[in-house]
């Protein structure tokens, strides 16, 4: 979204489009509020980060219905942390590092 020549990011577009049009703002050296762009990628980060626990959980749940399911709720468990540590990552480049 463009504002009295100022590019912010739009939310509305949904959160993973902000988020990607925050950075890549960040990179070009468009002026973009930080604040917001860190309270967007820590709120995401811990949103990941509880994901990723979640899925973990499922894991044992899934151990009672077989092999299968087992195998299905770790790739599901593997991908959230996969998602998680891209945020974590993202928020490293900027100079913050969140603690588990």
């Amino acid at each position: 979204m463009k504002t009295n020549g100022v590019i912010l990011p739009c939310t509305a577009l949904g959160r993973k489009s902000a988020e990607n049009s925050a950075i890549r703002y960040l990179d070009m050296g468009v002026p973009v509020n930080p604040s917001i762009v860190y309270a967007e990628l820590i709120a995401t980060f811990k949103r990941a980060q509880a994901d990723a626990a979640h899925k973990f959980g499922l894991i044992k749940a899934a151990a009672q219905k077989g092999p299968k399911a087992v195998q299905a709720a770790a790739e599901t468990a593997a991908k959230a942390t996969k998602r998680r540590d891209s945020y974590a990552k993202k928020l490293d480049t900027l100079g913050l590092s969140l603690k588990d």
